[in-house]
């Protein structure tokens, strides 16, 4: 039980730092958001400390249109 409780505080931990670090890219000041800016951020959030060693993710999609 205390190895699970470690590994989810270094969960926790790891994507404080992935917030922090789109937080210093400026992810969160801008107003409207996309499919692809919200993907960003995300992956942003999920790679953590990577962003420091030279990570940069970015996702690119594109939602289809409605029907008309």
């Amino acid at each position: 039980m205390r190895g699970t409780s470690i590994v989810g505080v270094l969960v926790v931990i790891w994507l404080i730092i992935g917030a922090i670090a789109a937080g210093q890219r400026g992810y969160y000041t801008e107003d409207e958001k996309n499919c692809a800016e919200a993907g960003t951020i995300l992956v942003t959030i999920v790679a953590g400390p990577l962003n420091y060693i030279g990570a940069n993710p970015k996702v690119d999609c594109a939602l289809p249109e409605p029907s008309k």
